[in-house]
């Protein structure tokens, strides 16, 4: 099992990655690391934060998708839709949450999952929303 630590300011999670679920997207995800960018809260999806990936994700194809996370899952929407014109996003939901953007609900790839730290994602993304924008880190925890 392949280990993900991410951290941002005083928080701390341990992921698993989904490499059984979500092939692709893990491989894809793996050859980022390390990952630092900046997390906002979501404007149309709920209790979530998200990462905006522009074109980075574009060549992942949707597998393992779905639009309604729960708590700790995280999820990779590839982007790449034109009729949309979105990029793509990595989705952290610390609550009730559906992916969604102006124009509906979109699926994302359930490739990470929080298994150490699910206690603090609220207080994370309570965190993200009233203070802005945060520093996000993902590292690959070695054996």
């Amino acid at each position: 099992m392949t280990k993900i630590k991410i951290t941002s300011g005083k928080f701390t999670f341990i992921a698993r990655l989904e490499e059984e679920k979500s092939p692709k997207t893990c491989e894809w995800f793996l050859n980022l690391l390390p990952y630092q960018e900046t997390i906002i809260h979501v404007s149309w999806s709920g209790q979530a934060s998200f990462i905006r990936l522009k074109d980075l994700g574009h060549s992942v194809p949707f597998e393992n998708a779905s639009s309604r996370p729960s708590k700790g899952e995280v999820m990779m929407y590839p982007g790449g839709v034109p009729h949309l014109q979105m990029g793509g996003e990595i989705f952290i939901p610390w609550g009730g949450c559906v992916l969604a953007c102006p124009n509906g609900n979109i699926a994302g790839n359930h490739f990470l999952t929080i298994i150490d730290g699910n206690d603090q994602l609220a207080d994370f993304g309570r965190t993200v929303h009233e203070e802005g924008g945060q520093i996000i880190r993902f590292e690959k925890l070695e054996n």
